[in-house]
């Protein structure tokens, strides 16, 4: 496989992750990273290699790069992955890839040319989400009539006082739903299809003076035959395990990260836990990043799509930004 040269900007906790993966990899080196504190990309490039600069611009200007490594707060991934476009660098950016339909028409514009662009959902690759996936797929479990989904975890204020950008809409876009619980809402994507209405509510029921954003959204989603309900908070007292229940025709599967739970029609009761590699950040991220990015790789050296490219998105997109339209303004949303 080709070694790419590739670059971090924004270096912070999750552009770790990146580091790290590139660095254990065998497809990429770091060749640069940038930060608009120097002292974060000089001690990312002491520590995984290459050069620190202090601003993206001045990095493209003067490296010459394969990929491009997108770990900024929300609101510039889809400025900076226009850029790096315009440039003829292939994008690999953290969720979410859009905080507004106007930056949406933007990002998905950058599928029609030749670079690629890839979306970091890692839970995607996760061995038990791909073995409810499967098992689906076979028609065994028949139709799914309907889900539910729970992320309750927590975050204190110095969480979005300390970061510079967290807890405002005009740079995080929006809180617990675009943040801390899109993973979530695009696994009901996958398993459920396309979303086509929804109504939703949110509050902000423990940081109020300190942030702008929600600490607590839930929301009734239809997919069209089935439907689904979600609900998602960072004013719980711990990380708890998120739940994802899906009810089909002839079983019901309850899914907490690596534990998946099958119980049939006919009474049968399966426990399946899967394996999963150490966690490369915190224990929330999950441990499927290395998996989603060396797969960004393999996919443009096999010239193949990739499972997490702008398309793939679209249905996930286009449902967190519909829930917040109707919670923020009341009423519910047709997609």
């Amino acid at each position: 496989m080709n070694k790419r040269k590739s670059a971090i900007v924004g270096c912070g906790g999750i552009a770790q992750v990146h580091a790290k993966a590139l660095r254990d990899g065998d497809y990429a080196e770091l060749a640069a990273c940038a930060d608009i504190r120097p002292e974060r990309a000089e001690t990312m490039a002491q520590q995984y290699g290459g050069k620190a600069y202090s601003s993206l611009e001045e990095m493209l200007d003067g490296e010459a790069i394969d990929v491009l490594h997108i770990c900024t707060p929300h609101s510039l991934h889809t400025p900076m992955a226009k850029e790096a476009v315009r440039r003829g660098i292939q994008v690999f950016t953290e969720k979410p890839p859009v905080i507004s339909r106007e930056q949406w028409a933007e990002f998905s514009a950058l599928g029609e040319g030749k670079v690629r662009v890839g979306i970091c959902f890692q839970n995607r690759y996760n061995r038990s989400v791909r073995y409810l996936e499967e098992l689906l797929a076979s028609g065994k479990p028949g139709k799914v009539l309907g889900a539910r989904a729970f992320v309750t975890w927590r975050r204190d204020a110095p969480y979005y006082t300390e970061s510079g950008w967290r807890g405002s809409l005009q740079t995080e876009g929006g809180g617990v739903l675009i943040n801390q619980s899109i993973h979530t809402l695009d696994l009901l994507v996958r398993f459920l299809g396309r979303p086509r209405a929804a109504e939703a509510t949110l509050a902000n029921h423990h940081l109020k003076g300190v942030i702008e954003v929600e600490d607590t959204l839930e929301a009734w989603v239809d997919f069209g035959g089935a439907c689904a309900v979600f609900f998602a908070t960072t004013a719980h007292c711990s990380d708890s395990p998120v739940l994802l229940e899906l009810t089909c025709e002839n079983a019901v599967f309850r899914m907490e990260e690596t534990e998946v739970c099958c119980v049939w029609k006919d009474g049968r009761k399966e426990q399946i836990s899967f394996s999963a590699p150490a966690a490369q950040g915190k224990a929330y991220w999950g441990s499927s990043h290395e998996t989603c990015i060396r797969d960004f790789y393999r996919a443009w050296e096999e010239n193949r799509p990739y499972q997490n490219d702008i398309e793939s998105v679209r249905n996930t997109v286009d449902l967190m930004l519909g829930i917040y339209e109707s919670a923020r303004e009341a009423h519910p949303v047709t997609l």
